[in-house]
């Protein structure tokens, strides 16, 4: 019989790797000097140079995937304890009996249903303007995917609210800290400053996202074949007594991993804007929460420990994409071709007419989101560049901002080199390929949506 092709997204990603380490063998070296201040290592600008180049040969097309395992190893340990800690909380079966019952509830108040995309993604986008929530994200995944079935909805929705939710607010950043914090600050701006436009943009963005997967949503209801996990929900529906009436015991030990599970969402959400926690404390908050549901869901020590390698062994396809796409980045910075990279980019803007540049410099963020996500790193690396060329162009450094707010913010959903991104769909056991179909229209009108809000700062003076 005739095999057919299957797309795989860790192959994909390593040929990123080999096609970077074949450009290290074309084009020359290059790069910036760079300068320590407050903490940051940020380029200088105008000091791009070319060098010798540095191939990146068979040894280091090795190397890298084991080296970006390590560079990785935060989110990467992040998403194992994640992962193990959950299923030892479904293990108890506190989540099954509790989505079950929250069916019931919604078959008899069908008037609240209509409520809850908007008010949970809002809530979420809130999270991602001013806090930056962005792998605060992966714990939620988990809890809106039975609550989306629960609905009617499927796990794509359960998916898109918390973590689309978050990236809506996140392009439409009012005062994150990680991204225009930041990037105003090397940009020489007022912390800030500029909000009334990105009041604006963060209104449009939280909506277009929103109406993008109510419409989904409420398609999903009226025929759930037309699903793109509609295989994968069947037997989550299954698992979680979705697809029968019969009544699941609601018992105390259900109860006891419930308070647990709920005292241990306010306390991440009290520790995240009280005290900053980062994938660190949230990792220990969710072991912790996975060792007392496994005490208070009466399970065995065996059981306990049975589920949490269970769920941590879901992860590593998940790792190894992740390792393998910060693999991209080492070679492309050992090979000295990531610094011309930014350098080219900036060249082919400084010829353009100012709101052209602007465009186009939010294209050229998108290019870089590819190889560096995280949003302080990209903006220590691209915005000492593209402040200075914003002057030199016609444009306003308010706009080069929001041009980097922009790239790190709306595309960074899609690409299969982001850590959160690829973390979230290991989470929600949902392939990249299917996600990307799924999400390529909400990618087309926000990509368009980018370019039409960088207009009109060039006509009155965004500063």
């Amino acid at each position: 019989m005739k095999k057919t092709f299957s797309f795989n997204t860790l192959v994909m990603i390593y040929g990123v790797v080999i096609l970077v380490a074949a450009a290290t063998w074309i084009v020359p070296g290059g790069e910036y000097k760079r300068e320590m201040k407050d903490g940051k290592t940020l380029v200088i600008a105008d000091s791009f140079t070319f060098v010798e180049s540095n191939p990146q040969g068979v040894g280091a097309l090795l190397m890298a995937p084991v080296e970006g395992f390590i560079e990785a190893a935060h989110i990467i340990a992040f998403l194992f304890v994640i992962g193990g800690s959950f299923m030892v909380v479904e293990k108890t079966g506190a989540v099954a009996v509790s989505v079950q019952k929250m069916a019931v509830t919604f078959a008899r108040k069908p008037h609240l249903q209509k409520f809850f995309i908007p008010v949970t993604m809002t809530l979420f986008s809130l999270g991602g303007a001013i806090f930056g929530m962005g792998e605060e994200t992966l714990p939620f995944v988990l809890i809106f995917i039975p609550l989306s079935l629960s609905l009617g909805y499927d796990s794509i929705v359960g998916t898109a609210i918390p973590f689309l939710g978050a990236a809506a607010g996140f392009a439409g950043s009012i005062f994150n800290p990680f991204t225009v914090g930041i990037a105003q600050s090397i940009a020489e701006l007022p912390l800030y400053s500029g909000l009334e436009y990105r009041i604006i943009i963060w209104f449009i963005s939280t909506a277009s996202m929103i109406t993008f997967v109510m419409l989904y949503a409420t398609r999903i209801r009226k025929d759930p074949a037309k699903s793109v996990v509609y295989d994968l929900d069947k037997s989550r529906k299954h698992e979680f007594h979705l697809d029968s009436f019969d009544a699941v015991a609601f018992t105390r030990s259900h109860k006891l991993v419930l308070l647990t599970f709920v005292a241990a969402i306010v306390l991440l959400v009290y520790g995240i804007l009280e005290y900053q926690w980062y994938i660190n404390e949230i990792a220990a908050l969710f072991l912790g929460l996975g060792i007392v549901s496994g005490f208070a869901g009466k399970l065995s020590f065996d059981e306990m420990t049975d589920g949490f390698k269970d769920g941590a062994r879901g992860m590593m396809g998940v790792a190894l994409i992740i390792g393998c796409a910060r693999a991209i980045l080492i070679v492309a910075n050992d090979g000295k071709v990531l610094d011309l990279m930014l350098y080219s980019l900036s060249n082919m803007i400084s010829g353009l007419h100012p709101v052209v540049a602007s465009q186009a410099m939010f294209v050229a963020q998108g290019i870089i989101n590819f190889f560096v996500h995280s949003g302080s790193g990209q903006a220590a690396l691209t915005m000492p560049v593209m402040a200075p060329l914003a002057d030199a162009v016609g444009i306003t450094r308010q706009t080069a901002v929001l041009a980097f707010q922009f790239g790190e913010g709306w595309i960074n959903p899609i690409l299969p080199t982001s850590g959160i991104t690829m973390g979230v769909l290991g989470l929600a056991g949902i392939s990249w390929e299917k996600w990307f179909k799924w999400m390529l229209p909400a990618q087309i009108y926000f990509f368009i949506l980018a370019l039409l809000l960088l207009i009109p700062p060039y006509f009155f003076g965004y500063h």
